[in-house]
């Protein structure tokens, strides 16, 4: 049996061991010494903006979720509706319907990243203590419940006609499978990545925590794919052929503005990637991380190589665009962007 201080010293060993788990400032600090080097070459903190002129900031931060997705042609998109306070039950449950969409459905901030309050949303319960907790716009987003989930990343220089995919993550959603012997929560308990979301699977899965799992039967614990969420993030780059950049190039080029940038998406086969019957759940700028670099294969400083390149190619284009005429967004603007960005991600 683990108690809380069990679990605790899980935690802190599970995430000293995997660099995948560090504070953010120790993986990014030589990358944020690259960047004020580009940032210099630039003349203007904020280049990055200029490398998306069709998303906010660049995608950086402070872009509308719905207002991005919107510029994705509909026939690669879920159904997906816009919610604004003050909030009532009945009248979001009605937006819900107003789409056609029926439970489950997925709800998640307008602004956000990194899984901030994304859930699941199974019934009108769901509802209520959703709305409880958020305060700024969100969207409701009809369930895709295909088989395979990836981030697809994409750039394209301004002076070039083609593009290119450069890297595809391949999620593997958090999961235990059970033996006929152990109840859930042993089995979570032998999980590294389930124990680090314990506090949250403790609260969903309290009813069911002693029940034993038969042989062979693999209960997936959380269905959004976001690596602070529990999702495994690995390498797909042996996926990367012409065919699927020709993919994502024809489909990039009818999204005005952009550049740079990750489709997180579900489809049902690898031949459905290749020939883009995809469903984009997000499209995320230059914010957006090369996310196949936190395969636990993945040495640190192969990753530091791969973040460095990432933000050479954001400069790139961010100069490219300034010189066609998109002008970098001035500093007082950026203010207001980001003092709403961090308003909208913290819990009333």
């Amino acid at each position: 049996m683990f108690f809380d201080k069990d679990v605790t010293r899980s935690k802190f060993l599970i995430r000293l061991k995997s660099w995948e788990y560090w504070p953010f400032g120790i993986i990014q600090f030589p990358v944020i010494i690259y960047f004020f080097w580009l940032a210099l070459r630039a003349r203007s903190l904020l280049f990055f903006s200029a490398s998306n002129p069709g998303i906010v900031m660049g995608g950086m931060f402070g872009e509308s979720k719905y207002d991005v997705l919107r510029k994705v042609p509909p026939q690669y998109t879920p159904v997906t509706t816009f919610v604004k306070p003050p909030f009532e039950k009945f009248e979001a449950i009605k937006k819900m319907y107003d789409a056609g969409l029926q439970f489950p459905v997925i709800f998640k901030p307008d602004l956000g990243e990194r899984g901030f309050m994304v859930h699941r949303i199974n019934d009108e319960r769901d509802v209520e203590n959703y709305l409880s907790k958020m305060k700024y716009p969100f969207v409701i987003q009809e369930l895709i419940d295909l088989p395979l989930e990836f981030g697809v990343f994409y750039l394209r220089f301004p002076n070039q006609s083609r593009g290119r995919v450069t890297s595809v993550v391949v999620k593997e959603m958090l999961s235990v499978t059970g033996d006929g012997r152990s109840t859930l929560q042993q089995l979570i308990f032998q999980k590294d990545r389930a124990i680090l979301q314990w506090e949250t699977l403790k609260q969903i899965y309290s009813n069911d925590l002693n029940e034993v799992i038969p042989v062979g039967i693999t209960k997936k614990l959380v269905s959004i794919g976001n690596h602070c969420l529990g999702t495994k993030f690995l390498d797909g780059s042996h996926l990367i052929n012409d065919k699927l950049s020709a993919t994502f190039d024809e489909i990039s080029k009818q999204i005005d503005g952009f550049y740079f940038g990750r489709f997180d998406l579900r489809c049902a086969t690898l031949e459905d990637l290749y020939n883009g019957k995809v469903k984009v759940l997000e499209l995320n700028g230059c914010g957006a991380e090369p996310a196949h670099i936190y395969d636990p294969s993945y040495s640190l400083l192969r990753a530091i190589a791969v973040l460095l390149n990432h933000w050479k190619n954001i400069f790139l284009i961010a100069r490219e665009n300034e010189r066609l005429g998109t002008a970098y967004i001035p500093l007082k603007e950026a203010r207001i962007h980001y003092k709403k960005f961090k308003e909208a991600t913290q819990l009333s």
